[in-house]
């Protein structure tokens, strides 16, 4: 679950210059390091408190994330404005994911809601490609008492839906889940499967990524040594036949295996730092979005403030010292 804001920072040494640092460490590997930054004031100030920050990757939300939004358009001007504000950073649209909303199960047996959750996702492509972002990711939701195979290819339908309606090159990639009930895309093999039921030719446009919090807490143990963390990046490498399209860095305040989605800063939680840094120096956290969907200090935030929150200021410099080596 995604709980992001951000804040003033005048104590914090910014002048509110938007700046943004690409960060290349010494195999030349590129990488791109963003957050999920509140929208107070509109989508373009999350752009630009992302710039204040020193981001070369952003999350956003374009409609509320409780509802459907399966009738929810985007406005011309607030477009504008959002590709306005890119301009004035470091983040490259390509760099962009838009988390689709929470209530979109395309998982689930019931045809009424099915059809309304797949009409948000294609809605969701839709403002997504108008915005000119590189991704969007959603949750699959719940199979319910159905068949998890059947399930599988009910979530691959939806994604086909929206890619054949909304040609565009804004991808949907599915997001690994933290477990809980009947959620899907637990493991590496539903997310194999998922996108085995997208259909060839669509497959460029689709993909996953992986969440650290959501790894762990569906019972990857990430956190046991490097070797076990390259094992679990490796097996959904292997299984799905590619790398992730991004990365949410998030500390778990759970357990291993709790099926509970609860987000800390990186380093306070029980995955605890190290393998965040294991994922910073390997090869497939290079040139895609890195995104913390981390905790922040002030959700109250302005709405024309533009600063960025003491949180993430913190977490990006611990994150680029990393990257750098």
């Amino acid at each position: 679950m995604c709980t992001r804001v951000c804040n003033t920072a005048v104590a914090a040494g910014f002048s509110g210059t938007v700046r943004g640092r690409v960060i290349a460490s010494a195999s030349g590997m590129t990488r791109y390091i963003g957050a999920h930054t509140i929208d107070n004031g509109g989508i373009h100030m999350a752009v630009l408190r992302a710039g204040s920050a020193g981001m070369t990757a952003l999350q956003i939300f374009t409609a509320i994330p409780r509802f459907y939004g399966d009738k929810s358009t985007i406005k011309p001007e607030r477009v504008a404005r959002f590709k306005a504000a890119l301009a004035k950073t470091r983040i490259k649209p390509a760099n962009v994911v838009v988390h689709a909303a929470y209530v979109l199960s395309v998982a689930t047996p019931d045809d009424e809601k099915w059809a309304r959750a797949s009409a948000g996702l294609t809605k969701e492509l839709e403002r997504s490609s108008a915005l000119g972002v590189g991704a969007v990711c959603f949750h699959p939701g719940s199979a319910g008492a159905s068949d998890r195979g059947e399930s599988a290819k009910r979530i691959g339908k939806a994604i086909t839906v929206a890619l054949k309606a909304i040609d565009s090159g804004t991808r949907i990639l599915v997001e690994n889940t933290a477990g809980a009930g009947k959620t899907m895309g637990k493991t590496s093999q539903e997310v194999r499967d998922i996108l085995a039921a997208v259909p060839t030719s669509l497959r460029g446009r689709t993909g996953y990524g992986l969440d650290t919090c959501h790894l762990f807490c569906s019972g990857y143990d990430i956190a046991a040594s490097k070797q076990s963390f390259t094992a679990v990046l490796n097996e959904f490498e292997e299984v799905t036949g590619e790398p992730p399209s991004f990365f949410h860095l998030n500390d778990s305040a759970t357990e291993l295996g709790s099926n509970k989605d609860r987000h800390v800063l990186i380093g306070d939680g029980l995955i605890g730092a190290p393998p965040f840094e294991w994922l910073l120096q390997d090869r497939r956290s290079a040139n895609v979005p890195l995104i913390l969907e981390t905790p922040q200090q002030n959700y109250e935030i302005a709405d024309d403030d533009d600063s960025p929150d003491p949180y993430d200021v913190k977490m990006m410099k611990l994150l680029e010292s990393w990257a750098g080596k």
